[in-house]
């Protein structure tokens, strides 16, 4: 009985099996298989077999190897209309991979608070909502608090936007949707279009305003953190007067080069 894919296709001719070892030191096998799953995680997590072929680049017998051993480890998995999606085994990989982000990023977000007195947050996009990975709260007693592991929606929020910004415009768009987003405050910005062009000032500008978007009284100054391997986001929020206050101060000291500078630091650390 011939070899039969995942989907119960037969098998193409056998493929000749490529050198396990490439000469940078790295496994072929092993880089197929998350070149893989990270064109899967570009089609939206679902995908065929053919889609996956075109966008990965690889040929039709290798895909077919590799996702009936990613299928048998529960990383990918086959629904009923015979297409592939990203597996339940990843949940605890990201999981895990998310607590150790908040780790690696605490002395700089804690650097970060000290220089302003005010909550820093960190941030990531992931499907379509931002989780929040990281926080170290102010001292002060009026202060914002954000649940490490809580999710958002982007439009709302000045880590969300500083996210939304880092995507090309076409998957922005995509996120956001046609539909009028939903409005939390009478400052939410409800138009798709409106804050497209919001998004393309803050690419301009470095740096994203949340001015009670999700909070009334809250104000929120966010922007990208450079190098790291997915879209990550650095924030620092607080009461509007506050946050208002730094970011009338002026020179290097002042509010966003300090968050560039602390930024940019830690994308190296996140830098794969």
């Amino acid at each position: 009985m011939p070899d039969r894919a995942p989907d119960g296709a037969p098998d193409p001719a056998p493929e000749r099996a490529p050198a396990p070892e490439r000469s940078g030191g790295g496994v072929q096998s092993v880089e197929r298989a998350f070149q893989l799953l990270e064109a899967l995680a570009d089609a939206g997590g679902v995908a065929t077999l053919s889609e996956l072929s075109s966008s990965s680049g690889l040929p039709m017998p290798t895909i077919h190897r590799l996702v009936r051993t990613l299928v048998q480890q529960g990383y990918v998995r086959q629904d009923t209309a015979r297409r592939y999606t990203l597996g339940p085994r990843l949940i605890r990989l990201g999981e895990t991979s998310g607590r150790l982000l908040g780790s690696w990023a605490r002395p700089y977000l804690a650097e970060l608070m000290e220089a302003t007195g005010e909550t820093a947050n960190l941030a990531v996009l992931e499907g379509g909502e931002v989780v929040y990975v990281g926080q170290v709260q102010s001292r002060r007693s009026m202060r914002m608090f954000t649940e490490v592991g809580r999710r958002v929606q982007p439009h709302c929020t000045g880590v969300g936007k500083a996210l939304l910004a880092q995507l090309p415009e076409e998957e922005a768009r995509a996120v956001l949707g046609p539909n009028p987003l939903p409005a939390h405050t009478p400052h939410t910005v409800t138009d798709p279009q409106e804050l497209l062009r919001q998004l393309a000032e803050a690419r301009e500008r470095g740096y994203v305003v949340d001015d009670q978007e999700q909070e009334i009284g809250v104000r929120c100054i966010a922007l990208a953190v450079p190098g790291s391997p997915t879209p990550t986001a650095l924030s620092v929020s607080g009461p509007e007067a506050r946050i208002r206050a730094l970011e009338e101060q002026v020179g290097t000291a002042s509010l966003v080069p300090v968050m560039h500078g602390i930024a940019a630091r830690l994308g190296q650390v996140l830098a794969p």
